[in-house]
């Protein structure tokens, strides 16, 4: 077939799917995810972490699925990290099912989908899954008839091509040309518009009331373009058991090959929080510890060198090569030394505390630096038969403030490796943590909660309004809902603190925070321009 070359540089054809399918070309959807390479990179970091630890088959899919603390970390929703299931939505869902088992988790990944949730049957499904006993009054009784493990709820887009055919009496092909109607792509055509008379025909034909022949048509129409097929969900399921299960027994191992692999739902800040939470310890970047990418020794993490915002891939391989060769670093001089560098690119090093190993503050380091580039500003490797010292020189104490380091990571990092209520200017009274929720049931209280992540979302009546998800004083998740008379009040205004005060609720066993104010909190003055 014809094809052109855009921007991107590979090849793609003149036909789009619809024309392609059309004139009988098979189409093949190919996707590529990053949950694969943590797995694979997770396998090798426990491997040399852990040498004696016995081979680890991740293809024993039984052995993730039955296993006690997949199980329960699962039903909690401390998915972190793990694929697909880690979201703040997922998350929710998690928790309100209490679901444990693979069947669940694949019907799971499928009703997070937002056509389910629209139609209101997401929250129908969970009301039946955890009270069986009120299916049989509370479903359409010929839909439980099609769809028994799934209470009687479309989950699945084969569900749509069951329940035409078996409540419409519609033909297979009419049912599955319905089903990829839903998408979109073929509603302004001719035969979609003549299967969805059929349907209501049908219906009638067959004497189904047209209140709810209406109803299970909004149902289908809902959620059918956006639904998974239970294949997809089922293989989906099978890597969320895969990282589960690593989660589960090498959490720390698991987090380095997340960070490693850029990340998933959330920034790295997130992941490199859940490991400490894990029992990590966080180290920035060091040049004698740190690879390019992060690494891990025992439960001691270091950032790796790329993590270091302008610090240049050239100067990284470069002074990995030397370490290599001729073993650690002992001074800034040594560096200097034995890697061609730029001074610039010797104060990221300096400022992100990859030469704290020295027992120098940052400042005096950065003297030496300049004392030893200045002047030409990039040092120039030559072969010397004799090591001559630089000339050492008594300065006068210079202070580090406090909180200079933590400025300086924001800054180079993205993030403090502190924790960042250390840097409120002041700490509000009268705050509750996620823990604390229950006991306030209904009430009005206020939260402080570091920003993770918001989702916005647009009401029936086309209105915005925010479900955000911030990080409490202990370290836990705290999840809110802003309606959009709050969230036009008081918008998001960017990473940092904030003070919610708002309505605790529940659902379902899940706690969150309806919030009626929010503030964001001053931090304290930067040191560094003081």
């Amino acid at each position: 077939t014809a094809t052109s070359l855009p921007p991107k540089g590979y090849p793609i054809t003149h036909f789009d799917m619809v024309v392609a399918e059309d004139a009988g070309i098979y189409k093949f959807d190919i996707l590529s995810q990053r949950g694969l390479s943590k797995i694979k990179e997770a396998l090798t970091v426990i491997k040399k972490n852990r040498p004696s630890e016995p081979y680890i088959d991740i293809h024993d899919i039984d052995r993730c699925k039955n296993d006690k603390v997949v199980k329960s970390i699962l039903r909690q929703g401390k998915a972190i990290g793990c694929f697909y299931v880690e979201s703040p939505a997922m998350r929710m869902l998690l928790k309100k099912l209490e679901v444990d088992t693979y069947v669940g988790l694949v019907a799971a990944s499928s009703i997070i989908r937002p056509g389910v949730a629209k139609s209101g049957m997401m929250r129908e499904y969970i009301y039946r899954f955890r009270n069986p006993e009120t299916v049989k009054e509370r479903a359409y009784p010929v839909l439980l008839d099609i769809m028994p493990d799934t209470f009687g709820v479309m989950v699945y887009q084969e569900d749509v091509i069951k329940v035409a055919h078996y409540f419409a009496d519609l033909t297979l092909a009419e049912a599955d040309y319905l089903r990829r109607g839903m998408s979109g792509k073929f509603r302004s055509r001719t035969e979609f518009h003549k299967t969805k008379g059929k349907f209501f025909s049908n219906c009638r034909a067959k004497g189904i009331p047209e209140a709810d022949t209406k109803e299970v048509w909004r149902q289908i129409e809902s959620f059918a373009g956006y639904a998974f097929s239970k294949g997809h969900s089922a293989s989906y399921a099978v890597e969320s058991f895969q990282s589960l299960y690593l989660k589960a027994h090498y959490p720390l191992e698991f987090m380095v090959a997340v960070i490693n692999n850029f990340g998933g739902f959330y920034r790295t800040e997130t992941y490199v929080h859940e490991a400490r939470m894990h029992g990590a310890t966080i180290e920035g970047p060091c040049v004698n510890k740190s690879e390019n990418m992060t690494c891990i020794e025992g439960k001691t993490i270091y950032l790796g060198l790329s993590f270091i915002g302008e610090l240049e891939r050239t100067t990284i391989d470069a002074l990995l090569e030397s370490r290599e060769i001729d073993g650690p670093f002992t001074s800034v001089d040594d560096l200097i030394q034995r890697v061609s560098v730029s001074l610039e690119q010797v104060k990221l090093l300096i400022r992100s505390g990859a030469f704290r190993f020295t027992g120098k503050n940052k400042k005096a380091l950065m003297w030496e630096a300049h004392f030893l580039l200045g002047n030409t500003g990039k040092s120039v490797i030559t072969a010397n038969l004799f090591y001559t010292p630089p000339q050492q020189f008594k300065l006068p104490v210079l202070e580090i403030a406090r909180h200079e380091d933590t400025f300086d990571q924001l800054e180079l990092l993205g993030f403090p490796l502190c924790n960042p209520f250390s840097i409120l200017r002041t700490l509000p009274l009268g705050g509750i943590t996620v823990e604390e929720m229950p006991a306030h049931l209904g009430k009005i209280i206020s939260m402080l909660g570091y920003y993770v992540h918001k989702k916005n979302a647009i009401t029936s009546r086309k209105e915005m309004m925010h479900f955000g998800t911030f990080l409490d004083q202990d370290g836990y998740f705290l999840d809110s809902v802003h309606f959009p008379m709050v969230a036009k009040k008081y918008p998001f205004r960017g990473r940092g603190i904030y003070k919610i005060t708002g309505k605790v609720v529940e659902e379902f066993g899940y706690y969150s925070l309806e919030a009626q104010e929010m503030e964001l909190q001053p931090l304290i003055e930067d040191p560094r321009y003081k």
